[in-house]
């Protein structure tokens, strides 16, 4: 199976393996029980909020690192506008480069711009300093192109919580 069969958008795999979780979770088995208590919630996680104006919203707050980042990125069909956090220094974002060449149109960075324009500035068109979860969703609903998807993926851990993130982002979705 190719990487591309494995991240095709609506076959969240994680989503599948909670499931599977939720079963083993209930065995007797205390050293199992253990083992899967300890799994994050998938809740966000590629997560659809909303279709507006035919545009689709997906909260993956989740993905608090470049591979989480990555795999969500590949999921997407068609153009990205990504909400990222820029608030991270240390993140090396190399490995999104080519995905990014491919998918993104417009990147959002909530926090300091400056790293991820060092690492973007050569492959994504349009990349744009936010002070807020609103004003990144403003600017993504603004944005003139017809198919893309907006994705929050922060692909760093600034210590935020990941329910803090994805809260905000579904709210401000809402607020649309």
């Amino acid at each position: 199976m190719t990487i591309e069969t494995l991240a095709k958008q609506g076959t969240t795999h994680t989503g599948l393996a909670g499931l599977d979780t939720a079963r083993l979770k209930a065995m007797r088995n205390a050293a199992l029980r253990s083992c899967f208590n300890r799994l994050e919630d998938t809740r966000y996680r590629q997560e659809f909020v909303a279709r507006i104006l035919d545009r689709e919203y997906i909260n993956d707050a989740g993905a608090r690192n470049v591979d989480a980042t990555w795999y969500a990125l590949e999921c997407m069909q068609g153009g990205v506008v990504w909400i990222v956090c820029g608030t991270d220094a240390t993140t090396d974002y190399s490995r999104l480069v080519p995905v990014a060449l491919r998918k993104v149109r417009m990147m959002l960075v909530l926090g300091p711009v400056g790293q991820l324009r060092q690492a973007f500035g050569e492959v994504v068109p349009v990349i744009e300093e936010c002070h807020s979860m609103r004003d990144a969703l403003h600017k993504a609903y603004l944005y003139d192109a017809s198919d893309v998807k907006v994705l929050f993926s922060p692909a760093c851990n600034d210590g935020t919580p990941t329910s803090a993130l994805g809260e905000a982002f579904r709210s401000e979705v809402n607020e649309l």
